[in-house]
């Protein structure tokens, strides 16, 4: 008897597991569901400074536009382990940058991708007018949790999200349908700033993430004791999940190994290092990873407020 070869959905995404991701779903490409609910949020001015969010939203609308012929997507994720002991940098930004990897893995893909079909193929990583978690939901990845995470109900969500768009025109998976936050308000009520104004809706200008990374100007006063010991970024509301507690794994990617001071627990002795740190000793110290989004100068800010909220301040 002929053994009958597998679809070629399930081939390609074979090829994504292949190469180290931990999900792999397809999507067909089009007006995206959450569209609306991006130009509302954005209107109410919860991206604050961050004005890359504003720019090229009719090219959200629509995956179609970001890249023309593009008919479908292999939207992929890549666990950063959320088993690691909390500390002052928030888990995914220890080790080395995560776009870099997965643009690479994803390249490889698509270069199968293209030898198979001839289709072209163009990859995205954080790197274009693309709204990555509703692709993922449509590839049947997870949900929308109450902390505006997606949360896959195998592996939580301590994971980078990561699409291949293609030409070619492939079978999509079954979008994830359900909601399994049911009552759970965990996240919603370990959030340090209450920053959500309500499930789902993140005022990202009170999220300890931004404050830290993407805010230019100073910390508003009210908000700068609820930093804490934060100093790049916040894993709260996703350490209290259910699905996390239950379900995160352990570090598995040496690529996301914590190195240098971002293995310290320690937040007043790492912020009293950061405002001794020359630019020189800074680029040593952090320049292959995903720290770099925030400039030194950013960070000696964040640390200033640290050392206050743990009563170091010199």
């Amino acid at each position: 008897m002929t053994e009958r070869a597998a679809p070629f959905e399930e081939r390609l995404k074979a090829q994504a597991y292949g190469v180290g991701f931990d999900l792999a779903g397809i999507a067909a490409l089009g007006p995206m569901p959450t569209a609306p609910h991006y130009d509302e949020w954005l209107a109410a001015g919860y991206a604050g400074e961050m004005a890359f969010l504003t720019k090229r939203q009719r090219l959200r609308a629509d995956s179609t536009r970001p890249v023309r012929g593009m008919r479908s997507a292999l939207v992929v994720a890549l666990d950063y382990g959320g088993r690691q002991p909390a500390g002052p940098f928030a888990r995914y930004a220890r080790g080395g940058d995560y776009h870099r990897l997965m643009w690479d893995r994803l390249d490889e893909v698509g270069t199968w991708l293209t030898a198979e079909t001839g289709a072209k193929t163009r990859s995205f990583v954080d790197s274009g007018p693309v709204l990555e978690r509703d692709l993922a939901r449509q590839a049947g990845l997870g949900w929308f949790g109450k902390n505006t995470m997606l949360i896959n109900p195998r592996l939580g969500s301590f994971f980078f999200l990561g699409a291949l768009f293609t030409e070619a025109e492939l079978a999509p998976d079954a979008p994830f349908a359900d909601d399994r936050c049911g009552s759970c308000t965990r996240c919603l009520d370990a959030c340090p700033t209450q920053a959500f104004v309500e499930p789902r809706v993140l005022d990202a200008t009170r999220c300890i993430s931004y404050l830290t990374i993407e805010r230019r100007s100073d910390i508003p006063d009210r908000l700068q004791a609820s930093i804490g010991e934060h100093l790049y970024g916040c894993d709260e509301c996703q350490d209290v999940c259910p699905w996390n507690v239950r379900f995160a794994t352990a570090l598995k990617e040496p690529t996301f190994t914590a190195s240098g001071l971002r293995a310290h627990a320690d937040a007043g002795g790492v912020a009293r290092a950061l405002l001794a740190m020359s630019a020189e000793e800074y680029e040593l110290e952090f320049g292959t990873s995903a720290v770099t989004r925030a400039p030194l100068e950013r960070l000696q800010r964040n640390a200033a407020v640290v050392l206050r909220n743990t009563g170091g301040a010199p």
